[in-house]
């Protein structure tokens, strides 16, 4: 008796573990269209450049003064 209930013991907790996994499945929505339709809004939003601003080149930092520091940099 002792074997077979170190075998039952392991499959009464799978089978529960898939009565609990169908449950917390049932009744969920596959999509939510509102969310997806914001997020796309806001990825096209952070690709194009702010109106009235130019884009620097790709090799030009904004930051960067024009010529060499004078003087010691923290």
């Amino acid at each position: 008796m002792g074997a077979l209930a170190w075998l039952v013991i392991p499959l009464l907790g799978i089978c529960a573990a898939a009565v609990w996994a169908r449950w917390a499945a049932h009744g969920k929505a596959s999509g939510d269209g509102a969310s997806l339709a914001g997020y796309e809004r806001f990825r096209q939003a952070m690709q194009r450049p702010p109106s009235g601003r130019r884009t620097p080149p790709a090799d030009e930092d904004e930051d960067s003064p024009e010529g060499p520091v004078a003087g010691s940099v923290p």
